[in-house]
């Protein structure tokens, strides 16, 4: 697949839902080799009290719970912001194949923005990366999210 768009459409949905909870708008999913949706989460860090609760390890969690297996090997990993040191740590324990993400984080962000844990020579796996698929839209939820907060 080389268009991304259907899924970060996906993981935007998924990321709508977090807000209920009072958490910031961040979703993600999880494909298989065969284009199916194996996993999907969005931050449940307020809901849950877990400050592991954002959106790439419970989609993390679920596609490993579905197939069985820790490691996702050949899988994508769609999530609408840039992840943060301990997602990108996750993705890479993994084994993800590919990270795919929308808006970048330039307060937190471990793919590019601050640091590049993903890409780190050093680490066994080192997962493709596609950036700033539907970057836009993803921004504009999180900006409507934290000028909600503000006012």
């Amino acid at each position: 697949m080389t268009d991304w768009s259907a899924a970060m459409r996906l993981a935007l949905d998924v990321a709508e839902t977090a807000r209920a909870s009072g958490d910031v708008p961040i979703g993600a999913v999880v494909i298989d080799p065969e284009g199916t949706v194996i996993g999907a989460g969005a931050n449940v860090r307020e809901r849950d009290h877990d400050p592991t609760g954002h959106a790439e390890v419970v989609a993390l969690r679920a596609a490993a719970a579905r197939v069985g297996e820790w490691r996702l090997a050949g899988c994508t990993l769609v999530v609408t912001l840039e992840p943060c040191t301990m997602c990108a740590g996750a993705i890479v324990l993994a084994r993800v194949e590919r990270l795919v993400f929308g808006a970048y984080d330039e307060k937190a962000g471990a793919v590019g923005s601050l640091w590049d844990v993903v890409r780190d020579r050093r680490l066994n796996h080192r997962p493709e990366v596609v950036s700033g698929v539907l970057a836009a839209y993803s921004t504009a939820l999180l900006e409507e999210f934290f000028a909600g907060q503000r006012g």
